[in-house]
């Protein structure tokens, strides 16, 4: 798997640029884990009993964005695309799921994401989840980071299992 296509993370930087960095890194990395593979090798679950699949991933990673960024700091009320609960649990099931869809959306709400976090004034800009607690853009660029972090790990065992293809 080639590295040469992922965000180029600063080395010294200001935190705003450190956490945009690494948050883009992290998507970059999420995106070549599932590239050039067939929508059936997406969707496939290859470490059971999980129910995890490649596809799942991208899906519910759209979910978390739109649910961070659009909600939280934007304010915007938002539906999830693929669930009626948390987006925790939200877009796993890719049962009948359109792979073109999914990553178009998971596009759409990364670029949605960008924009929310460059519009904002400062980090510490902040946004009410819908447990009622205040987050603010450097909680959640933190916790988008961590959060693609553990699912790329998955993504790493999901996508070696396809084909053995590993690396970072």
């Amino acid at each position: 798997m080639s590295e040469e296509r992922r965000y180029e993370r600063p080395w010294a930087a200001d935190e705003r640029s450190t956490l945009v960095g690494f948050l883009e890194f992290q998507r970059d990395t999420l995106a070549l884990k599932c590239a050039g593979l067939t929508d059936e090798q997406l969707r496939r679950k290859e470490i059971p009993p999980s129910d995890l699949s490649l596809l799942g991933l991208v899906r519910h990673l759209a979910e978390v964005e739109r649910g961070w960024f659009r909600n939280v700091i934007a304010g915007d009320g938002v539906r999830l695309r693929w669930g009626t609960g948390s987006p925790r649990a939200s877009g796993f099931d890719v049962e009948g799921a359109d792979v073109d869809e999914a990553f178009a959306v998971w596009r759409e709400e990364c670029a949605s994401s960008r924009a929310i976090a460059a519009a904002a004034e400062s980090l510490d800009v902040t946004g009410v989840h819908h447990t009622g607690r205040v987050f603010s853009l450097r909680y959640v660029l933190t916790h988008m980071i961590e959060e693609y972090a553990r699912h790329n790990g998955h993504a790493d065992l999901l996508r070696e299992r396809i084909d053995g293809s590993t690396g970072e």
